[in-house]
């Protein structure tokens, strides 16, 4: 699963490094975060054909972390999709349509994960204390672990996008419109398996362009999601990332005594 990242580089490098024409106002404005959690705002690239002239534009924009189906009664549900399994994206009545034609680039610097510890690897590394993660399971021990591209460049994470409309606002309200978006996930492969069975579908620079191209169907997509990934490095950090209530660069900084006695070091 992907539950937290973090998302602090400069809106218009991104937009540089990714061929953006359209970079929104409120992508731009929307500040740095080392602790983004679900239903938080996130930057998203996404691909439309414009209604007059059929034109395909890229562009960066704001979502709320966590997909809202068309069809959803309350917006509330987004806060259970925050991540899409790679796997079954065409049997989701919530994830098949925008799969089809709502492709869009997650953009974070990492993200965060938590590797379960046996209780006694946990008493070695912390006194028998047990690490306080935001995720479920509270009270297992774990290692927090950030996890970033290699090569030190921004994380671009296969992500789908949908629109929700509140029928309690008028036509004209500007704000009628909930733009949401979720994070795909894929099987965990090689060393990243020690930490979790799952991580983010990391796309590379060259799958870009067809997995935002609305023109490309949802068989190719999915050849895109079964690539090889980007190199990824991993770091033990400390527990505070698991509070919603921290946020600052210190939460990628090393864990100087890391409860896991075997860490995993990519």
């Amino acid at each position: 699963m992907c539950g937290r990242f973090a998302s602090f580089s400069d809106a218009q490098d991104l937009a540089d490094e990714l061929a953006v024409a359209e970079l929104a106002e409120d992508a731009r404005l929307l500040g740095p975060s080392w602790n983004v959690a679900p239903t938080d705002p996130v930057r998203i690239v996404v691909e439309r054909p414009d209604r007059a002239s059929g034109e395909v534009t890229r562009s960066m924009r704001v979502a709320r972390w966590g997909l809202v189906p068309s069809w959803a009664k309350d917006p509330g549900v987004g806060a259970r999709m925050i991540n899409a399994r790679s796997e079954s994206l065409l049997d989701k009545p919530a994830f098949a349509k925008p799969f089809a034609a709502r492709r869009c680039l997650v953009l974070a610097d990492g993200y965060f994960e938590w590797r379960k510890l046996s209780g006694g690897a946990a008493a070695a590394g912390t006194g028998g204390a047990a690490s306080s993660s935001g995720a479920k399971g509270r009270g297992t021990p774990k290692q927090a672990y950030w996890i970033h591209p290699a090569t030190g460049r921004f994380a671009a994470f296969a992500g789908l996008y949908e629109f929700w409309r509140d029928p309690s606002r008028a036509d004209d309200d500007p704000a009628r419109w909930l733009v949401t978006a979720t994070v795909i996930t894929r099987a965990a492969t090689g060393e990243m398996e020690r930490i979790h069975d799952r991580m983010p579908a990391h796309l590379t620079p060259g799958a870009w362009d067809r997995w935002l191209d609305p023109r490309v169907g949802a068989q190719e997509a999915s050849a895109l999601l079964q690539a090889p990934g980007v190199e990824l490095a991993t770091l033990p950090v400390g527990a505070a990332v698991g509070s919603v209530r921290n946020d600052g660069p210190e939460l990628i900084a090393p864990d100087t005594a890391p409860r896991d006695p075997e860490p995993v070091w990519l």
